[in-house]
């Protein structure tokens, strides 16, 4: 089946008849205590939200939350967003869609930013970090699994190749920090940056659409990155304890605190570095595709709900410079 429509081209009052991933379906309840239905909707532009009000059994009874799905529709503007007032949905077959339709995908070209992954890997002296990131960047089976693997599942790098842009972004911002502050220790803080994500391979899934694995629930990433290098280290004989745990320090404490899933606040300088570039790559990323994306009309961006604000876009401001010029 094709797809007619994506959701970064729907506006608001549009009949829309066309293929989505449903996700987080969810049945509540209308003051009268009449059912309704709530779920999301996504390809691979974007994700809408969407309703059904009217006969909301079998809307219901006919998908599960992960399902690709044939909506029928119309849209809305509702707080400031699109929204979809689902009239019937029906289950479609996996081997009936093109399913790079539904799974966003990074723009840049994998091949070239792993050749440059790999060049970074090369340029670390320190012997043991050398081995071990040899180990595992030379490991097809993860290499696989990593250059395809999104780093997130919404905010930042939710995408097929995520975690690979990321983490080279990482990388290259950690070098060049490196380059800038005396008293780091420029090996340590490129190898913290290179493997501080590896447990988002086992964290997350990509199937019809990117989702948590239940080991990813229960462990998080970065115990799984732990058990992962502590793996790679036993493998090679002689390797320093104290480059190891300095290592695993960075990787634990990379969120920068326990309230963001850190079990260790940062204590070295690397760590602090890790932490703050870490951050920085994902919100610069975030707000970016946000506004990329944003249906909004007018000099600011529809609120962002995680974030807790507007973003400008710079119009007004654009327009007044350039008149003031004339």
């Amino acid at each position: 089946m094709e797809k007619k429509v994506f959701a970064k081209n729907l506006a608001p009052g549009q009949e829309v008849e066309s293929l989505f991933v449903a996700t987080e379906k969810q049945i509540a309840t209308k003051k009268d205590g009449a059912p309704y239905l709530t779920l999301s909707l996504s390809d691979a532009t974007g994700r809408i939200r969407a309703v059904a009000w009217d006969d909301v059994e079998r809307i219901n009874a006919a998908f599960a939350s992960g399902d690709f799905v044939a909506v029928k529709g119309r849209t809305a503007s509702f707080r400031g967003e699109i929204q979809i007032t689902v009239t019937d949905i029906a289950r479609v077959d996996k081997g009936q869609v093109n399913t790079k339709d539904f799974l966003p995908a990074s723009s840049k070209d994998p091949e070239q930013m792993f050749a440059r992954l790999k060049k970074i890997c090369a340029s670390v002296t320190n012997p043991d970090l050398a081995r071990l990131l040899n180990a595992f960047f030379s490991d097809e089976a993860f290499t696989v699994r990593f250059c395809k693997a999104p780093a997130a599942k919404h905010m930042h790098h939710a995408f097929v190749g995520g975690l690979l842009e990321h983490t080279l972004s990482v990388a290259r911002l950690a070098e060049m920090v490196a380059s800038h502050y005396q008293g780091l220790d420029r090996d340590l803080l490129v190898s913290g940056a290179l493997l501080h994500d590896i447990g988002k391979i086992d964290e997350l899934t990509l199937e019809s659409t990117i989702e948590y694995s239940v080991l990813g629930r229960l462990l998080s990433h970065i115990v799984i990155g732990i058990e992962q290098i502590d793996d790679k280290i036993r493998e090679l004989s002689g390797f320093d304890p104290h480059t190891a745990l300095m290592l695993k320090h960075m990787v634990v404490s990379h969120h920068g605190s326990r309230e963001f899933g850190s079990p260790e606040p940062p204590k070295t300088l690397e760590a602090v570095v890790l932490n703050i570039i870490d951050d920085l790559d994902a919100k610069f990323t975030a707000v970016r595709g946000y506004m990329e994306k944003d249906s909004a009309q007018g000099d600011f961006t529809a609120y962002h709900r995680l974030l807790e604000r507007h973003f400008y876009r710079g119009e007004a401001l654009d327009k007044n410079t350039d008149e003031q010029s004339q």
